[in-house]
């Protein structure tokens, strides 16, 4: 020991600190330490016992490459997985750990706008940067398994998977999903006039069927991001996620995915995954089952058509006497043949009017004042507003004439856009029929003050609800009265039992750039038409002008245009789809970043795979069913509970139709899951409130 200043009095010094970790990262990458064999393909190891050894495949849910690299947060989880795969593998266990990276979407796409730089080189550096920063971390993962969802070779698979949810129907009565080329045998077989349609009627019927399809829809458009997004990335103050920016709702023309098929078993399957309890409670809530009834009223149109009925859905069809008047959803289908021609009686009460001369320019005026309103504040709002649509409908029960009425408490996106409002057993009916003068009548007893002065939501007996046709529930309880009326409507054709659910299907197109194309073509009456397997991937092309239409935030009037519809070159094709040459138009939409989180821990089993998405011997070992895991999937999957509703619903959907057709043996992605929690942190608002 010396008394130079630039001597220490202790040996371990940060250089040689970094000499050892140097040397033994070497090592371990030199031997393939933590490299896990599979039983068959390019990872196969011969005389590796398989069947001597446990296997342990740990996952954790993958970053995207952001320009900032890693943060303090990753490695809150990845050292506690890490620690976790290291002492299961010094026990002898096959352990599978890898990391890759969710390299599409938003978060990439806005980085590299902001930066003035491509998004493929954007995503490529910061890819580089977090693999040396990880590796700075001496992590034991099996380096030859890393994947991004940019990777040509990664995202053909995801365009493979969306063709066979895209050729797959749901078989109600096996609750599974089946190639949509046996419901064109079933139909064939079935119906006498099936060899009578033409082919686009035959098509037509089977689109109708598919598990993904186009409709025209109401989403929500966000100008600020030049995007529709999700449900699920709008925030509670009707703001996007990512960006802070105003959400509008909008009717557009969009891809979907029946994820609304798989509810009973998005539910039920729950049961069999050693999740916390508060994430299966987070995916029972969204999905939201509930039995009832769907019941028809009458009303009268002032147009051609004469007559139309509004169907509800309610839980409680025994309070039907109750029913004093109904609300659609400003967006309901039947609002603007409601207003067509109809003018307001003399007398109306001009509460009712929204200040306008006819109920058509009231409905217009009402729809512009809520249009920026999302779903959680029309739910929310104690102040209740609404339009009377001039109309009136039949209660089915007593005959009686209930004005019909749309205001944004009710949702297009719930039940059926439409409700019987009892106001003296529902709050917000309550609410509503006291601000427009409606009347409340009492039809379940137990309260302790008059149904005028405030509803009465607890249980108790009928009163007040009989009529002349075979209908008497006085002095029934909910129970026995629910099932006396659901069987009465039911013979009189005016309604039947019906379960309910919350879960909307999956939007499923962005308006962006950076992400996985569709593989799908449009001929020149926009018929969209499957590519086969053999044209795949359809590669993003290179552009100049890859930045998303931005609009003015504010402008809810503007227009989704995509930044692929630029690309004419690419845009524009000609195809031999079976018919010879023709010219054809791709998609210029592409799919939600979503999509390769939705099923990349099949690609970390068999990576280099050329032929499959995973060979299903190598998927059986890794993640098939075995004791204490009937359902399959991760031995342990760690992430953010954030993702409860998101990402992990998703990926349930997409594994449950991958194992329908047969590609997987296991019909849940992921066994165990455990939320790392997070680091708390001050925080600040910016001028944008974000």
């Amino acid at each position: 020991m010396t008394n130079s200043s630039e001597s220490t009095s202790h040996r371990y010094t940060p250089q040689l600190a970094g000499d050892i970790e140097s040397r033994w990262q070497g090592y371990w990458r030199d031997n393939g330490t933590f490299n896990a064999p599979n039983p068959v393909g390019d990872l196969a190891e011969e005389g590796a016992d398989l069947q001597g050894s446990e296997k342990l495949f740990v996952q954790d849910m993958f970053p995207y490459p952001s320009g900032v690299g890693l943060h303090v947060g990753h490695p809150l989880g990845y050292i506690a997985t890490d620690v976790y795969a290291r002492f299961n593998r010094m026990l002898g266990r096959n352990v599978l750990h890898t990391l890759g990276y969710d390299a599409f979407g938003l978060p990439a796409e806005q980085y590299a706008v902001q930066t003035g730089t491509h998004p493929r080189t954007t995503t490529s550096a910061n890819i580089d940067n977090m693999e040396r920063q990880l590796g700075r971390l001496g992590l034991g993962h099996d380096r030859r398994r890393v994947v991004a969802t940019t990777d040509t070779d990664f995202y053909r698979w995801t365009q493979w998977i969306f063709l066979q949810i895209y050729n797959s129907w749901f078989d109600v009565e096996a609750q599974k999903a089946r190639p949509i080329s046996e419901l064109e045998a079933k139909l064939a077989a079935e119906r006498d006039d099936w060899a009578d349609l033409d082919a686009a009627a035959q098509q037509a019927e089977l689109d109708a069927h598919r598990l993904v399809y186009r409709s025209n829809s109401t989403v929500n458009w966000c100008p600020g991001l030049g995007t529709v997004l999700a449900n699920e990335e709008v925030t509670a103050d009707g703001r996007s996620e990512r960006g802070n920016f105003p959400v509008f709702r909008k009717r557009l023309s969009q891809w979907m995915m029946r994820i609304t098929a798989y509810s009973d078993r998005l539910l039920d399957d729950l049961e069999d995954l050693d999740w916390p309890d508060k994430v299966k409670s987070m995916q029972r809530n969204w999905i939201g089952r509930s039995r009832g009834a769907e019941v028809d009223f009458a009303v009268s149109l002032a147009g051609p058509k004469s007559e139309a009925r509004i169907r509800v859905f309610t839980t409680r069809p025994d309070t039907l006497f109750g029913a004093s008047y109904m609300v659609l959803a400003p967006e309901h289908e039947l609002v603007d043949a409601l207003v067509a021609g109809a003018s307001y009686a003399d007398g109306v009460d001009p509460r009712w009017t929204y200040g306008a001369a006819t109920p058509a320019d009231a409905v217009a005026s009402y729809r512009a004042a809520i249009a920026a309103k999302t779903d959680l504040e029309r739910q929310e709002s104690k102040e209740k507003t609404g339009v009377f649509t001039g109309a009136y409908a039949t209660n089915p029960v007593n005959g009686a004439q209930v004005p019909v009425f749309i205001a944004d408490y009710v949702l297009t996106g719930y039940g059926t856009g439409a409700i019987m409002a009892v106001p003296g057993h529902d709050e917000r009916d309550h609410e509503f029929a006291t601000v427009f003068g409606l009347p409340v009548t009492e039809v379940v007893s137990g309260g302790d003050v008059p149904v005028t002065e405030a509803a009465y939501t607890g249980d108790g007996t009928l009163v007040n609800s009989a009529n002349d046709d075979g209908l008497d529930l006085n002095g029934q309880d909910k129970a026995a009265a629910i099932e006396t009326t659901i069987e009465w409507l039911a013979g009189r054709g005016l309604g039947e039992e019906k379960i309910q659910y919350k879960l909307r299907d999956w939007l499923f197109a962005r308006q962006r750039y950076w992400g996985e194309p569709f593989p799908v073509v449009y001929d020149a009456d926009g018929v969209a038409h499957a590519l086969p397997e053999s044209m795949l991937p359809v590669e993003l092309p290179e552009v100049e002008d890859y930045k998303p239409v931005s609009f003015d935030p504010d402008d809810a009037s503007s227009e989704p245009q995509p930044p692929l519809a630029k690309a004419k070159e690419w845009v524009e094709v000609t195809l031999d789809l079976g018919d010879g040459e023709q010219t054809y138009w791709r998609d210029t939409n592409v799919m939600p970043q979503w999509a390769g989180s939705s099923w990349y821990q099949l690609r970390y089993i068999d990576p280099t795979n050329s032929e499959a998405l995973v060979d299903i011997d190598n998927e059986r070992y890794w993640t098939g069913p075995r004791e204490g895991a009937p359902s399959g999937g991760v031995d342990l999957y760690v992430g953010g509970v954030e993702h409860a509703v998101l990402h992990l619903l998703y990926s349930r959907f997409w594994h449950k139709v991958l194992f329908d057709l047969g590609h997987v043996s296991s019909y849940e992605p992921y066994h165990r899951l455990y939320n790392q929690g997070y680091i708390q942190a001050y925080a600040y608002t910016d001028a944008r409130g974000v």
